[in-house]
């Protein structure tokens, strides 16, 4: 399970090398005769790769694309596999794609002691998403500037999300210590307001556990991102949420006309929900989120 460009750098790599051997084998990567590229050959070459990014971007006058040096060192690979986990574990499903990437179903069994993913030990990323989570850090940030900017929300629980945006702390990427896990952990805990971005669903989850159509396991403190359904009060939209409901009405009127007339009526009557929708959250006038005095 990967995204679109790690599927098509395997591609490459799988051109470049006989068929049945290692990607990574030394022989076509670096004229070596025996074993795999070592992580220092690998730092070599992300190094060499910043490089020409920097001077392409140089070149082409595109000052957004260059990378800028890190304070906390040069790019290398074992700053990778969490930055990828990461992101991995919080899209709708993540933990099952979590376990499936790295081999660990602890994740999958034991969320809150799951194995580092780089080890078999317990802790590990699980401990970094309940902090980040705790803090609202990206989605309510987002959503406040969005607010600040005239975008309006709708859904059940609208008025809750604006709540979560006005009082959620901006992240600035700062590392919190471990002593700080336990209070997040009791943030999650208490059925209040965490929002959870759910691109696939195109909507937000303001989570509460008592409302919610997902049926989480007793005790949850998340929603099950890869179950929400229509109608659940933790629903909230916005302005890009309308707007990506009728792009996908039109791919399904789309498909309609391709398939008998049975399913085509399904699909032509999902896509008008989908409008009907778009078209409520378009009536709702614009909310403005102020930061608490």
């Amino acid at each position: 399970m990967a995204i679109t460009p790690v599927v098509n750098a395997i591609r490459v790599l799988e051109k470049m090398v006989p068929e049945g051997e290692l990607l990574f084998i030394s022989a076509h990567h670096s004229g070596q005769h025996s074993g795999v590229l070592k992580s220092g050959g690998l730092n070599m070459r992300i190094k060499d790769f910043v490089s020409w990014v920097n001077r392409e971007a140089a070149t082409h006058n595109l000052a957004s694309q260059f990378v800028p040096d890190d304070p906390h060192g040069p790019l290398q690979v074992s700053r990778f596999r969490r930055t990828l986990a990461w992101h991995i574990a919080r899209r709708p499903g993540g933990l099952v794609a979590l376990a499936i990437q790295y081999g660990h179903m602890r994740t999958v069994l034991d969320a809150r002691t799951s194995s580092r993913y780089g080890a078999r030990s317990r802790g590990g990323i699980h401990t970094v998403l309940d902090v980040e989570t705790a803090l609202a850090a990206d989605t309510a940030a987002r959503l406040r500037d969005r607010l600040a900017a005239g975008e309006r929300l709708s859904g059940p629980a609208a008025r809750r999300a604006l709540t979560a945006a006005v009082q959620a702390p901006r992240f600035e990427g700062r590392i919190v210590p471990r002593t700080f896990v336990h209070k997040a952990r009791a943030y999650l805990a208490r059925d209040g307001i965490v929002l959870y971005d759910n691109p696939e669903a195109l909507m937000i989850c303001a989570f509460k556990h008592d409302v919610a159509m997902c049926e989480p396991d007793p005790g949850a403190t998340a929603p099950r991102q890869y179950d929400c359904r229509p109608g659940c009060a933790n629903t909230v939209r916005t302005d890009d949420h309308a707007l990506l409901l009728r792009e996908r009405a039109d791919e399904l009127d789309q498909f309609a006309d391709r398939l008998p007339p049975p399913l085509a009526r399904r699909l032509r009557t999902n896509a008008s929900r989908l409008r009907a929708t778009a078209d409520t959250h378009d009536s709702t006038p614009p909310q403005t989120a102020e930061a608490p005095r």
